[in-house]
């Protein structure tokens, strides 16, 4: 069953995703396999990220992301791939780090739950 989100927060996605790229889990699937250099971070809260992510994703949640960003990818240039658990907070925290300076934030439409519908590689808790 899909989440209902609250109108005002898909109105705010909406705005964030009108200034910010896109890519689909396949597109990073491709960079992956090529062996395109990126960081993929992943923005969700702390025990989502404990429970399960990406491959090689570091982890710089959404409500932290502003705070810590600069210390943990200090490049302002560098190559961002964001996920969440669907596109909508990454995208949220793809805008606000454009906004700080970051020129190639990329924000992973369908996030998590498209990634393992598609049965690619995961890394879950030992």
């Amino acid at each position: 069953m899909a989440k209902q989100h609250a109108p005002r927060f898909l109105e705010a996605v909406n705005d964030a995703k009108s200034r910010i790229e896109e890519c689909t889990i396949h597109d990073v699937r491709q960079m992956q396999k090529s062996g395109e250099d990126f960081v993929l971070v992943d923005v969700r809260e702390e025990s989502e990220f404990a429970r399960g992510h990406l491959p090689d994703a570091i982890h710089l949640g959404k409500g932290v992301i502003e705070r810590d960003i600069e210390k943990v990818i200090p490049d302002t240039s560098a190559k961002l791939v964001l996920y969440c658990g669907g596109g909508f907070r990454s995208a949220l925290a793809a805008d606000v780090i454009q906004r700080m300076g970051y020129t190639d934030p990329i924000s992973m439409d369908g996030g998590w739950r498209d990634w393992n519908e598609a049965g690619f590689t995961t890394v879950s808790p030992q």
